[in-house]
């Protein structure tokens, strides 16, 4: 009896150590994983010239079946075309290569996830929120975007104003709700 009991505990804790083994394996690999995909990723090229490139037109034609556009411009990493979708204001980023990066589009409080309307109304009640947004990334395509002046790993996300006196941040907003500190405004 004495033995089935101590070999009893032997296969628990083995069992123990090695699922402990293999989560940390796990999240090694990950680690790895997301380094390695940021290797991967293409390096933002500043845009040379003042004027939207003729392949980004005509990409931008092909990728919203010739929505009209109220704007084209080009800053110093993107070619950025504003245009109306679904009846809503909608921005398009193109890098140098005239390939999407994502688009913006104006959103609000109400938008968002119910998880980050409560983390935002308890954590940052002395504040008031402006304008909100949502990044959606064009997933083909590795290269970061840079919002607020702050470059970050694209995926789909939205990103709110904040504002306390004189003090206006920026929170990130993760698709599942998750918020965290983003950049401080000027």
């Amino acid at each position: 009896m004495k033995k089935l009991m101590i070999l009893s505990a032997a296969a628990i804790l083995f069992t123990s150590v090695a699922g402990a083994q293999t989560e940390t394996a796990l999240r090694h690999d990950m680690k790895k994983d997301r380094t390695m995909m940021r290797k991967d990723r293409k390096k933002l090229q500043k845009l040379e010239g003042n004027d939207v490139s003729y392949q980004a037109k005509q990409q931008f034609l092909i990728d919203f079946n010739n929505a009209p556009v109220i704007s084209s411009e080009r800053n110093e990493n993107y070619d950025e075309f504003t245009f109306l979708k679904d009846g809503k204001t909608t921005k398009a980023y193109y890098d140098a290569d005239a390939t999407l990066i994502g688009t913006i589009q104006m959103k609000t409080f109400a938008d968002l996830p119910a998880k980050a309307q409560q983390h935002i109304t308890k954590w940052y009640k002395d504040y008031t929120v402006g304008d909100v947004i949502l990044f959606d990334d064009n997933e083909a395509n590795e290269a970061d975007m840079i919002l607020y002046g702050t470059q970050f790993d694209d995926e789909d996300s939205y990103f709110a104003e904040l504002q306390k006196d004189t003090q206006k941040i920026v929170v990130h907003i993760m698709m599942d709700g998750d918020v965290s500190y983003f950049t401080q405004l000027r």
